[in-house]
Formats: structure tokens, sequence, C-alpha cells
């Protein structure tokens, strides 16, 4: 099982449940592959629905990467994900808040904290 307090979502790929997470690494190496070098955009177009095919394969092999898996997009794109597309970009999304969200706190509120008390 995923543990979502080390923000951990499960993915399966190929019939094989492989552990995805966004480590800082994982994070550093995603804003290197955006093509708007900025995590905010990408959070931005998840939360306005406007994310794109490449949005969820980049998270996805950032947070497969944060788990341990070796693979590439290329590799990626000749899987077959478990749930298909839009189990994809769901994994996607869950990956992004549990990176910037402290469980048990309300959703969009990184760390809890809320607006202006950073």
């Amino acid at each position: 099982m995923a543990n979502p307090w080390a923000g951990e979502v499960a993915v399966w790929l190929d019939g094989r449940r492989h552990v995805a997470r966004l480590t800082l690494g994982a994070l550093a190496e995603l804003e290197a592959e955006l093509a708007e070098g900025s995590m905010i955009a990408m959070v931005e177009r998840f939360e306005t629905g406007a994310f794109s095919t490449r949005d969820v394969l980049a998270l996805l092999v950032a947070g497969l990467r944060g788990g341990g898996w070796q693979g590439t997009v290329e590799d990626l794109r000749t899987v077959e994900i478990g749930g298909g597309p839009v189990e994809a970009a769901r994994v996607a999304a869950t990956l992004l808040t549990r990176a910037f969200t402290v469980p048990g706190s309300a959703p969009g509120t990184a760390s809890g904290m809320g607006p202006g008390r950073r």
C-alpha cells in the first residue's frame, strides 16, 4: 500500500505495482523538463484542467523515479498504465497534491499554513 504521509501513490505498469512519490530530486528533475520551467504553472494547469498528456507523463516519470523506478519517458510510453489515461491523470494530480500538502491539512494549503502565513 502506498503511504500518503510520505507522498506516495500506487501506479500499475504492465500489471506490476510501483510506488511513485515526488522527492526533492524528482521535483528538480521535473522542473528541468517543464516547457515553462515552473512548478507553479504545472499546478495551475492541473487545477484548471488545462494539463497536457506531456504534463501527465512528466509527472508520472518524476514520481516513479522518486519511488526508485529507473525508466524514462520513452519506457512509460510503451507500457500499459493500469486504469488508462484517466487513471494516469488522476495519479499525476494526486502526486502534485501529496507533494505540496501535509496530510490532514486543508487541500490547497501547502503545509496547512494558508495564505499570508508563510
